[in-house]
């Protein structure tokens, strides 16, 4: 019977141990036994192309956690566009042992899959944070001959397909949905709609200034470089509130509609991250949303604080997902009880 020499032996074991530890380290460290940290650069993936708000999002948040001293590896921004973010989340959803591979989130986790746009949704990932909140707007070229929400209402119900209208995401995602349900209140059929989709918001209000298309929805913190250059005519916004970047524009409830549209944004992370990790980014975001820098960055795009941690963040993204699957079937998209 063979029986290896001890020299041998112990070197296998220590070979072992060293794989151990480097599978359990996953691209981060310990020093003495303290907590988990990365020893890699940080990606943020924006699964969107660049200028929209999941882009804004990855890249005002990595600006802060580096010019605040925050982290100590350096934070990259990386752009995966495609089919309404489900690219970009495949990207980390096949990398689960890369805990420093995260992504900025919003509405379309939870709609896109509903639609059968991704075969992942949000309980395919791990929560970090849900950092900021903010609304749509509804926006037409500065030269358009549409006056306000009432008047695109009144040509839509003429007839729906005679008004093209952008969007930075997949049909039955987050601006689409934005749309459907601001017409729906507003006694038109949301299917009938010409809703045409891009990726990302930029991408849908380049479109708009070019004149491709009749009208644009998006994040009003998206729009409010192109409203302030005279390119873009806002007509409502979604919210409750008038938009603080967008004072002059009326609500759609003040222009008669029942209807409001909240875009929360935040941060997930690779599936099965350990709770030392999920602590780390936790803290980190946490400290992030202190930042005089991120206030100031994020007054100025209009997004209000609503932070919450992991845990609150997963409990609510699973509130957003039941609630996402009642306004698709209320509008049409999808029947009770689809989705994934």
């Amino acid at each position: 019977m063979f029986r290896a020499r001890p020299v041998a032996m112990a070197a296998a074991l220590a070979s072992v141990a060293l794989l151990a530890a480097a599978c359990g380290s996953g691209g981060g460290q310990e020093d003495g036994g303290g907590p988990w940290k990365p020893d890699r650069p940080i990606e943020i993936i924006a699964p969107a192309a660049t200028g929209g708000g999941w882009d804004t999002l990855a890249r005002t948040s990595g600006r802060v956690l580096e010019q605040g001293g925050l982290v100590d590896e350096p934070v990259q921004v990386v752009n995966k566009p495609g089919g309404g973010g489900s690219i970009g989340w495949a990207y980390v959803a096949q990398t689960p042992d890369t805990p420093t591979r995260l992504f900025v989130t919003s509405p379309p986790i939870s709609l896109v899959p509903l639609m059968g746009g991704s075969v992942y949704d949000h309980e395919d990932f791990t929560p970090i944070a849900r950092l900021a909140t903010e609304y749509m707007v509804y926006l037409v070229p500065d030269d358009s001959p549409i006056g306000s929400w009432g008047e695109m209402a009144d040509l839509l119900k003429e007839d729906p397909r005679q008004v093209s209208i952008a969007g930075g995401s997949s049909p039955g995602s987050m601006d689409h949905v934005g749309l459907a349900g601001a017409v729906n209140a507003a006694g038109i059929d949301p299917t009938s709609i010409n809703y045409v989709p891009f990726d990302g918001g930029g991408e849908a209000m380049t479109q708009a200034v070019g004149g491709h298309v009749d009208a644009v929805v998006t994040g009003a913190s998206e729009a409010a470089g192109l409203v302030e250059s005279g390119d873009l005519r806002p007509l409502a916004v979604s919210g409750a509130e008038r938009a603080t970047t967008l004072p002059d524009t009326p609500t759609l409830q003040e222009e008669g509609v029942d209807f409001t549209f909240d875009i929360w944004r935040g941060v997930m992370g690779p599936p099965d991250m350990t709770e030392e990790q999920v602590a780390y980014y936790e803290g980190l975001f946490s400290d992030m949303t202190e930042e005089e820098s991120w206030k100031k960055q994020t007054k100025g795009l209009g997004w209000t604080d609503s932070y919450m941690g992991s845990e609150e963040f997963g409990v609510f993204l699973d509130e957003s997902s039941r609630d996402s699957a009642d306004i698709l079937t209320r509008i049409g998209l999808i029947e009770d009880g689809e989705g994934r």
